[in-house]
């Protein structure tokens, strides 16, 4: 069931939680997926397509779904990506560095859209601006939306600090540059929608930076 976290003018987040599984370098986990669905009334578009297509198509209800965009290609947060496209057409947007990441789970299928550094992308009259992220994935992004006082993050910053970095394609100090130049330079009061877990805000991510150390 969707939840609505945050509406400005009309125009509205919410918030699906879906359960499933991540598999990379030969392991399996469980996990929850925070699925982000930014629209009005009348056209929506949905960030990271996981686990449970028909809860996400519930939530997009009789709205057009204009774009499916990915914060980054690990499995858990592209699974439906061809189910949402079956069953709505829409586009899906990767950024072409997390290709090695997507042709893991979709070899037969190219996302049709690439992201890019300072992009943006409109929704019910939202933009949404293309950060690149590298660090917890090569092509990982985040979408700053600044009428909403909003970012999408991803799994590159969570309430606590960075995303994961002892897997593949991954790197901590890239990922620590990352947040420093794209999102902790954001206003303080952004609100951190993550791609698991609570949201957080840019200014109290910024105050616990100092705390943050590389993984063992």
């Amino acid at each position: 069931m969707a939840e609505t976290v945050r509406e400005q003018d009309g125009v509205r987040v919410d918030r699906v939680v879906t359960s499933g599984t991540f598999s990379l370098d030969g392991g399996t986990w469980e996990v929850d997926n925070n699925v982000w669905v930014i629209g009005n009334d009348t056209e929506c578009l949905v960030i990271d397509a996981a686990h449970d297509a028909e809860a996400i198509m519930a939530a997009v209800g009789d709205r057009s779904l204009v774009a499916v965009v990915c914060t980054h290609a690990h499995d858990d947060h592209i699974n439906q990506v061809g189910a949402l496209k079956e069953a709505a057409g829409a586009p899906t947007y990767l950024h072409p560095e997390d290709r090695v990441l997507w042709d893991q789970f979709y070899a037969e299928a190219a996302p049709d859209q690439d992201l890019s550094d300072g992009q943006e992308i409109e929704v019910a009259g939202t933009r949404l601006r293309v950060l690149h992220t590298p660090g917890h994935a090569p092509g990982a992004c985040c979408l700053y939306a600044p009428d909403l006082g909003a970012v999408f993050t991803g799994d590159t910053l969570f309430q606590g600090g960075p995303g994961a970095t002892g897997r593949s394609f991954s790197d901590y100090p890239t990922i620590v540059d990352s947040i420093d130049a794209k999102l902790l330079a954001l206003p303080e009061e952004t609100v951190v929608f993550t791609g698991h877990g609570d949201a957080t805000s840019i200014g109290a991510e910024a105050a616990g930076r100092a705390g943050w150390s590389a993984p063992d």
